[in-house]
């Protein structure tokens, strides 16, 4: 008898210890995943294409807000392309013909690579952000 009540009271506290500790496991992985999940959407998408712009693709090693530097500068772009309705996310595909600076267009298409691999989402919000510096 002793040994039986021994075994249920050692398999007792085996299984509310393994209890205990999923839940704590478990609530501290959807936690960060929640909190991950709305950073994420909490970011406008003129947040995530200046991101863009400044990081993976590498667009502002050519092209600055208010200056020309080997590119035309950011203002420039969105003012032609407002004026001239231009399709950002097109030309970025490689789908249209430059409007902004054409004597330049074969440094830029060395960037098509990066772009091109870009998700449509990613394309809107440099539109976004380039947009979102027009003066």
């Amino acid at each position: 008898m002793k040994k039986a009540l021994f075994l249920a009271t050692v398999l007792a506290l085996v299984s509310c210890k393994k209890e205990s500790q999923e839940p704590f496991g478990k609530s501290t992985q959807s936690t960060e995943s929640v909190s991950e999940g709305e950073s994420a959407k909490a970011k406008t998408p003129e947040d995530l294409g200046k991101e863009i712009f400044e990081g993976k693709g590498n667009c502002a090693s050519c092209h600055q807000v208010g200056e020309k530097v080997i590119g035309p500068s950011i203002q420039e772009i969105a003012k032609i392309y407002k004026d001239k309705k231009g399709d950002i996310p097109t030309f970025l595909k490689g789908n249209a013909e430059p409007i902004v600076d054409p004597s330049q267009f074969a440094v830029m298409k060395t960037n098509f690579a990066i772009t091109q691999a870009m998700s449509d989402e990613e394309l809107k919000a440099i539109e976004s952000y380039i947009y979102s510096n027009l003066k």
